[in-house]
């Protein structure tokens, strides 16, 4: 059953994430080649315009012939000791899934999705990296995304996303994005290891891979496996420092993600380990609407089971701009910060209360069940 990326419930209410996640739609290997990249080699300046342009005009063209497609899958099978064959057949499928639906459907129909889920395994990064951006446009088609995962192109995505070049990494994350939209395939991206690979791509990737990873991994934790998985491997760091640096543009994105892994005992202990108290209360303070609407329902969440974490929210000075928040927020965002003053107004005592001798954040971790 196909997913829906734009809404996830928290709490028994629905959150729309719309606005903070763009969708990977069709690959970024761009018609025009970047320098440096695999499919820019080997062009001089007049040739390589030449051979841009002609890539633009198949990327845009109307439908093509059933013949033209077969023939071009045929070429991707050929066995031959020259690779020039196929390299031209992969970008010519790339280019004729990129803009057409139709295309789209009549390539993979045409026996094209096997070829190039073997290509993901090429030493030739050429036909690896157009590989992956060809099984990306194809798995726009909610019917291609059955017929990939089918024929087994999930685990070559997933060693794309860990060795592949930027491009190529990029697209597997969008790729697996897509699968992941289908309910029963988010388990089996998690289970073939996909979730440490996306984190790492959220370290320590550029721009546009930080994005590619946030979208992924917020539609693959949508399950509990994945949460935990993502918090084994280390994902709530990364998240805090994105929601610290707001120039980067990456504040929504990290904050729904965490949003989502602190529905989980472990995401909930491994944010308050990784300070994410003073974080959340100056997205209170100072975020956006919605910035402020995700933290107020995130701090809520792990203040509930903890009078620690409640004390700790209060002494960052929560307390203001969490009424401002409930007198001129949104309608949810009231709802939430309005529950989190109850819920920091409540008394302190009882068993939750922290062992003497314990520090803050070990208090506030023993609050939460963990010796």
């Amino acid at each position: 059953m196909a997913g829906n990326q734009g809404e996830f419930l928290y709490m028994g209410r629905s959150f729309d994430s719309s606005g903070a996640f763009s969708e990977c739609n069709s690959d970024c290997t761009g018609e025009f080649s970047a320098p440096g990249s695999p499919i820019s080699v080997g062009t001089d300046a007049s040739g390589g315009k030449a051979a841009a342009l002609h890539r633009l005009l198949i990327s845009c063209a109307p439908d093509n012939s059933d013949e033209v497609i077969l023939g071009l899958v045929s070429d991707l099978e050929t066995l031959t000791d020259s690779i020039d064959l196929q390299r031209h057949a992969v970008m010519e499928i790339r280019l004729l899934a990129k803009h057409n639906p139709e295309n789209r459907l009549k390539i993979a129909r045409a026996g094209a999705v096997r070829p190039l889920i073997s290509l993901l395994s090429h030493p030739d990064p050429v036909l690896q990296e157009n590989g992956v951006a060809a099984i990306l446009n194809l798995s726009l088609c909610d019917e291609n995304k059955y017929m990939i995962a089918a024929a087994g192109g999930i685990k070559p995505l997933v060693r794309v996303l860990k060795t592949g070049t930027t491009s190529a990494r990029e697209n597997a994350a969008c790729a697996l994005l897509r699968l992941s939209q289908i309910d029963e395939h988010k388990v089996t991206i998690g289970l073939a290891g996909a979730i440490p690979h996306l984190v790492n791509l959220l370290q320590t990737g550029g721009s546009r891979a930080k994005k590619d990873a946030s979208t992924a991994l917020f539609s693959l934790c949508t399950t509990k496996e994945n949460k935990i998985r993502a918090v084994q491997a280390g994902i709530v760091r990364p998240l805090l420092d994105l929601m610290s640096e707001p120039e980067l543009g990456m504040v929504d994105k990290a904050a729904y993600v965490l949003l989502n892994i602190v529905s989980v005992h472990e995401g909930r202990v491994a944010a308050v380990e990784d300070d994410c108290i003073p974080v959340l209360v100056e997205l209170v303070e100072v975020g956006t609407q919605r910035q402020k609407e995700i933290a107020a329902a995130t701090l809520l969440r792990i203040c509930e089971d903890s009078a620690s974490c409640r004390a700790a929210v209060v002494r960052e000075g929560a307390i203001p701009p969490l009424v401002a928040l409930s007198q001129s927020g949104s309608s949810r965002a009231k709802q939430k910060a309005e529950a989190l003053v109850e819920l920091l107004r409540q008394p302190r005592g009882g068993p939750a209360a922290p062992a003497a001798g314990l520090g803050p954040v070990r208090g506030m971790i023993g609050d939460l069940g963990v010796e």
